[in-house]
């Protein structure tokens, strides 16, 4: 009975393992229903793919807020009033959570948070797991994607490398932005309704796109205004919808069934780009949905998604092609006869704090973040093709990177208004690459570390401790703390960070109150506000008689992470490192051999569901087991 059970086990674990790597999702999200100092209540989370639990970063944006600056009936409804907390981010560590039914229901961070962040009606806020990957270094073994926005949560890729990042997939959030609008119902008049900017009759006009500003009122829904980044809807008769905005404005929806000289189509979504910057970007506007007499309509499309990614270099070998980093807006759909189609969406937002790139000639890299073409009529009579999406955004905190890499913005075109193309819809505004922003400045990413290392000086007498990081925001200092045990450990030292910098930074303190015996130090960082991380524990011998030193980090380790293993004052030769689960099942194993009494070894995870597993550690003259958890 129990083979049965462990064959049944291991086949659906097998199944749960093939249907895991067949994704490419990697974030968990959650919106934010409240906030109270530094406690989070969830509602809407989604840990598929990730989790978020004690000891994780995540990053808090504010995705929509109350940021609408008329809601009249005429031309002007839907442009910004204030900007507000709209597009704000920053990174915090979980201290603790709760949960209900398996899923967190509070989250406290560890620090205050620096931004205020505004819920209510028309706002929207939500977390998003960081994920970690590598340790420091990491290749990528799929394609990893954003969820798509669903109106609560979802639509940003974040991930988190602090050596060096290995692109040999492609990361995208197409079309994962904020959503378009829906074509109209099927209204029978055949007037040019060009003063109709905002109703709640479907049948008029087709839906406004999705923007910054969260629609809760039925009477501003359809209507051809824009509303805020989002594209306004086409109006009677058979008017394309406006494109989404974001860094540049959508174009307006083409003019309608014998409307040119009365035009009826959709606005353009708003241009953004004068509150765009390193630590505040948008999702893509949605296009707005074409309107509709005789069934052909099509609606607006989605806009771009948000990718954030930090890393001290983003590399490409061998001759892969190409691989890209995406974030382009959705393109309208074409109708399927004589109606109005949907405008197209507007490109997101990309984010690449990273220090230096190394691109192969043959694994070129393509960075874009395009606005979408608008839907095209099909129908041999003028009607009206949908805008074209605007322009998103791609900011390089430092100069923008050229061997090798193509960055591009390009705005959406604007559909056609018949089957022979004699006229257009509009297309978004911008020129090419106006939204590509070089030496834009410091992100609210966090300090990460590159390695921490110590070095016995026999001459001295003393330890020489080194560490860097790969980029820093708001670091305010380090600590050095020293052990007898590993386990109780005092602080020797402290030494000032570099605030905020996307350079890669060197420090070093010497420990010159040592004698014979063993030493554990382990080094921790300090915000500007009083947040502090610890990092891991390294273990220095000062002459006498050594002792076999074993140790697995990070553990726990997020499942998809590396481990690493470092061994230190054992015997020379070679190693088997094998993990084993629960059952006593050998999961996951490398050899390597040890040519000195001191080295490392990296596991790679990748295939491991999260669990308690053990590490055996073997050589024809030694051994020891060690316990890994994985999230």
């Amino acid at each position: 009975m129990k083979s049965e059970y462990r064959v049944l086990l291991l086949l659906f674990c097998l199944i749960h393992f093939t249907a895991i790597r067949s994704l490419s999702q990697v974030n968990a999200y959650a919106k934010v229903t409240a906030i109270s100092g530094r406690v989070l209540t969830l509602s809407n989370v989604t840990e598929t793919y990730h989790t978020f639990e004690d000891g994780e970063k995540i990053i808090i944006m504010q995705m929509q807020d109350n940021v609408i600056g008329d809601v009249t009936n005429a031309s002007t409804f839907g442009s910004l009033g204030s900007i507000k907390s709209a597009g704000l981010y920053e990174v915090a560590t979980i201290a603790s959570h709760t949960e209900s039914s398996g899923l967190p229901n509070t989250i406290t961070v560890n620090t205050s948070l620096t931004n205020t962040f505004d819920i209510g009606t028309n706002s929207t806020v939500q977390i998003i797991s960081f994920r970690k990957y590598g340790n420091p270094n990491y290749t990528t073994t799929a394609n990893m994607t954003a969820m798509d926005w669903n109106g609560s949560v979802g639509g940003v890729l974040a991930i988190e490398v602090s050596g060096i990042l290995t692109l040999a997939h492609n990361l995208t959030a197409n079309e994962a932005g904020f959503i378009g609008g829906t074509r109209s119902g099927v209204g029978s008049s055949v007037v040019c309704d060009a003063s109709t900017w905002i109703t709640s009759n479907n049948a008029a006009s087709g839906r406004k796109g999705e923007s910054i500003y969260k629609l809760t009122t039925t009477a501003y829904v359809y209507g051809r205004a824009k509303v805020l980044n989002g594209g306004g809807g086409g109006n009677l008769h058979n008017a394309g919808g406006g494109g989404g905005g974001n860094y540049t404005t959508g174009g307006e929806g083409g003019p309608g069934y014998l409307c040119s000289s009365t035009p009826v189509g959709g606005q353009g979504g708003i241009s953004l780009n004068t509150s765009i910057s390193a630590s505040r970007i948008f999702l893509g506007g949605g296009g707005g949905g074409g309107q509709q007499n005789n069934g052909a309509a099509s609606a607006g499309a989605d806009g771009g998604g948000i990718i954030l990614i930090t890393a001290k270099q983003i590399v490409t070998s061998g001759s892969c092609g190409t691989v890209t980093i995406s974030a382009n807006g959705g393109g309208g759909n074409n109708t399927s006869g004589n109606d109005g189609a949907g405008g197209g969406g507007a490109g997101g937002s990309i984010v690449l704090a990273v220090k230096s790139f190394n691109v192969a000639a043959g694994c070129t890299l393509a960075v874009s973040a395009n606005g979408g073409n608008g839907g095209a009529v099909t129908d041999a009579l003028s009607h009206g093709g949908g805008g074209g999406g605007g322009q998103g955004v791609v900011i390089y905190p430092s100069a923008q990177p050229a061997t090798n890499i193509t960055t591009t913005t390009t705005s959406g075109i604007g559909g056609c208004n018949s089957s022979s193309c004699a006229t257009q819809a509009a297309t978004a505004s911008g020129t090419v690459n106006a939204g590509v922003l070089s030496n834009a400045g410091n992100t609210p990413l966090p300090v990460s570390l590159l390695y921490f290392k110590g070095l016995y000086n026999e001459q001295l007498q003393t330890v020489e401790l080194r560490w860097a990081t790969a980029s820093e925001s708001n670091n305010d200092y380090f600590t050095i703390e020293r052990s007898a045990n590993g386990e109780e450990f005092a602080t020797i030292g402290n030494v000032k960070g570099n605030g905020t910098s996307q350079l890669s930074n060197k420090y070093q303190f010497t420990d010159d109150a040592v004698k014979t015996g063993v030493y554990y130090y382990r080094l921790s960082q300090t915000d500007l506000d009083g947040t502090t991380v610890h990092f891991k524990i390294i273990r220095i011998e000062l002459g006498g008689s050594s002792q076999p030193f074993v140790s697995v980090y990070p553990n726990p380790v997020l499942r998809g992470e590396d481990v690493t293993v470092d061994l230190i004052d054992v015997p020379n030769g070679e190693y088997t490192i094998a993990i084993h689960d629960p059952q006593g099942i050998q999961v996951a194993q490398t050899q390597f051999r040890l040519s000195q009494s001191s080295g490392s070894a990296t596991l790679p995870l990748h295939t491991l569901l999260s669990g308690v597993y053990i590490v055996r550690i073997t050589s024809a003259s030694w051994s020891t087991n060690r316990k890994l958890v994985i999230h």
